[in-house]
This record gives C-alpha cells, sequence and structure tokens, in this order.
C-alpha cells in the first residue's frame, strides 16, 4: 500500500511575504533583550531575563527566564516586534508611484492572510495604505495638469 504525502505548499506563492521577497531583512537585525523582553511582555508571557536571541531568516530563538525561574525557549515571529512595524511603515512610505504602491499592498495583503498581526499594528498599517494611496494620487493628479 503506498501513501500519498499530501502536498501542503503546491498552491502556496512562493516568495510573496515581506521577508522572502527581500524587502525586509530582520535577520540582520541586532534585537536587543529589552526590545525582545517588551515584545513578549505584549504577546502575554511572563518575562524576567531574556536568557538567549537568536535571529534565523524568518523568525527569531528566544530564550529567557519567567517569573517562576523556569527556562523557557520558544521560537517567534519578527512580526511581534516594534521594528517590524516601523520598518513597514517605512517601506509604504518609500513607493514612488502607483505601481510599487500596488505591489506592496499585495505583498502585505498577502501577509495580513498568512501572518498574525496584532489588530491595532493591523489596522495602523491599513492605514498607512490607505494614506498613501491618498498622497499619490494628488501627486499623480498634479503631475497630469502640470503636463497640460
Amino acid at each position: 500500500m503506498s501513501r500519498h504525502l499530501r502536498e501542503i505548499n503546491k498552491y502556496r506563492r512562493k516568495g510573496k511575504n515581506l521577508i522572502s521577497s527581500n524587502k525586509i531583512k530582520p535577520q540582520q537585525w541586532d534585537i536587543s533583550e529589552a526590545e525582545a523582553q517588551e515584545a513578549l511582555q505584549a504577546k502575554g508571557y511572563n518575562v524576567k531575563q531574556i536568557k538567549k536571541i537568536h535571529c534565523l531568516k524568518h523568525q527569531v530563538s528566544i530564550s529567557y527566564w519567567d517569573h517562576q525561574g523556569n527556562i523557557c525557549s520558544s521560537f517567534f515571529s519578527y512580526r511581534i516586534f516594534a521594528r517590524w512595524h516601523k520598518e513597514v511603515e517605512k517601506l509604504i512610505n518609500n513607493c514612488q508611484n502607483l505601481k510599487e504602491w500596488t505591489r506592496l499592498n499585495h505583498v502585505i495583503g498577502y501577509e495580513f492572510v498568512y501572518y498574525h498581526y496584532l489588530s491595532g499594528i493591523e489596522d495602523a498599517l491599513h492605514q498607512s495604505l490607505e494614506n498613501r494611496l491618498l498622497v499619490l494620487n494628488v501627486t499623480e493628479e498634479q503631475a497630469v495638469f502640470q503636463d497640460i
């Protein structure tokens, strides 16, 4: 009897998140212990002190002591850090035309579907995208009127 393994990634688009498309490179970040502790506490973890931080391409491994003195270790998404939010905001604000904005909007839409974002961060990023779209529309209208 032969077993057919499920092909989970068959229909999943490759290179469509912000890390795979090389728009954000968090593995090069030097995440401080204070930044890691703040992010973990925002997620609801009982962190007394950070023991070790190891940055990988798509996630970060953090070992820490909790308030009971236990050593805990787990992998976390870079999306829990405030720096991620700032980097995405920077990407949005650096869009120079509607074509760039459309591509970035598509990638960020994919991010929201496949990765967990805190609702406040997701709302703020949606608002930034809308604001940037309004700015780009106004500048394109001005450029059209100047050409006439």
